[in-house]
């Protein structure tokens, strides 16, 4: 970890704390027909991972997909370790899969290998990993367009407010939540959105 990671780890409580005091990055979106079956499938998509392969979304068809675009120099960051905490406590029926992303301020500067190589050191990170791309503005990755068009998904307009805004998807494709970067991982929020 650099100097500023180091820095923004032991800061993450606090920011914690204070985004709940003001209520800042805290919207949680609910979908109040789960049953809605969206215009676009999900499942006809492909998310290019960091490793060089591919993982079809149809593949996941039957599981809970937790969908969060990260950072390695964000305050949010310390994230990655309850993402990795929720995903091993789960991971028959839920995939998290992080999609690493420079839009916010700069903070995703490394390339896939240099990414995957510092969550796997600093957190332990085994869930797949996207190959760094755009979620949000021109050129935004084919799930993230998917994610925050409402002709796309059925309802949602909202894109990603910041790093490691989270998408929760149901087990038939359909998405439910959205959630800001500061509703953590290991919420009550989200636990109850995915019947932990």
């Amino acid at each position: 970890m650099t100097y500023r990671q180091k820095v923004l780890k032991a800061f993450y409580p606090a920011l914690m704390w204070l985004n709940k005091i003001t209520c800042s990055k805290s919207t949680i979106m609910n979908n109040s027909n789960k049953e809605t079956v969206p215009p676009r499938s999900l499942y006809d998509l492909s998310v290019p991972l960091n490793d060089g392969s591919e993982l079809k979304m149809a593949e996941l068809e039957g599981k809970k997909i937790l969908l969060v675009n990260t950072a390695s120099d964000c305050g949010y960051t310390n994230q990655y370790e309850d993402l990795q905490k929720l995903y091993d406590a789960n991971k028959d029926n839920i995939v998290v899969i992080g999609f690493p992303a420079n839009d916010f301020k700069e903070q995703e500067k490394g390339n896939d290998a240099e990414i995957a190589a510092f969550c796997k050191k600093n957190y332990g990170i085994n869930f797949p990993l996207a190959s760094k791309s755009r979620v949000i503005g021109k050129d935004q990755n084919e799930i993230f367009k998917w994610l925050s068009d409402k002709k796309l998904n059925g309802w949602n307009d909202q894109s990603p407010t910041w790093n490691f805004a989270k998408y929760l998807v149901n087990e038939k494709g359909v998405l439910t939540h959205y959630f800001d970067p500061a509703i953590s991982p290991s919420s009550q929020e989200i636990k109850t959105a995915l019947g932990l």
